[in-house]
């Protein structure tokens, strides 16, 4: 079934290629229109929408970013991120007795994604699990593996974001415009019978050598 994307999901993608000045490279690898994860490293607020906004139009009307709720549920933000780019709002930590929507429990968190997925949906997912500074990308949380034990041979896709941090730097709300680089790098899948830790120094190496490239 065909989804339309929201009236603002072209303006807003312009937009962001546009404050990022992203040059967008497929390496051994090109968009398809199937169920894919697709993963990245975590500098910047921007890492999402950027990557969002890089797909192309059909494939990004069926691609649904995981984002931190705690950065993204307020205001604005929410409604753009729930509204435009249908993103799951993930809880990184312990919630508040009063915040019974948060996520804090990681099976829930896959069960949520899970469920979003469904059978025809992507997911833009950073597994670090927060930001880093740019210069490492840091080791590579579980979620990823656990959502690949659920969904057999299901087709995962490396990209690395470059300079995004320079752009929006943590702890500041506007952008400066800068050039930036994002790289996606040839697919991948969890093998049968691959070992967790295994598999999760794997993806991660396939995002580190496309800093690279």
């Amino acid at each position: 079934m065909t989804m339309s994307a929201h009236p603002l999901a072209g303006i807003i993608a312009g937009a962001a290629r546009l404050i990022s000045g992203v040059h967008v490279r497929w390496v051994d690898s090109q968009p398809e229109a199937r169920q894919t994860i697709y993963f990245a490293n975590h500098t910047s607020h921007l890492d999402f929408v950027v990557l969002w906004s890089s797909l192309p139009a059909g494939i990004r009307a069926r691609t649904r970013p995981v984002a931190a709720q705690d950065y993204w549920d307020k205001g604005l933000r929410r409604a753009i991120a729930v509204n435009v780019f249908r993103a799951l709002l993930v809880a990184r930590h312990q919630p508040s007795q009063e915040d019974h929507s948060a996520l804090p429990n990681p099976r829930l968190a896959i069960e949520h994604m899970l469920d979003a997925m469904g059978t025809d949906d992507s997911l833009i997912l950073f597994p670090e699990g927060t930001r880093g500074t740019g210069e490492e990308v840091a080791t590579f949380k579980s979620g990823l593996y656990y959502l690949c034990q659920q969904k057999p041979g299901l087709r995962l896709v490396p990209a690395h974001l470059n300079n995004l941090n320079r752009i929006l730097p943590k702890g500041e709300f506007l952008p400066v415009p800068f050039l930036s680089r994002l790289t996606f790098g040839p697919p991948l899948s969890l093998e049968p019978g691959e070992p967790k830790a295994a598999f999760l120094a794997r993806a991660r190496a396939a995002v580190c050598r496309l800093k690279e490239i």
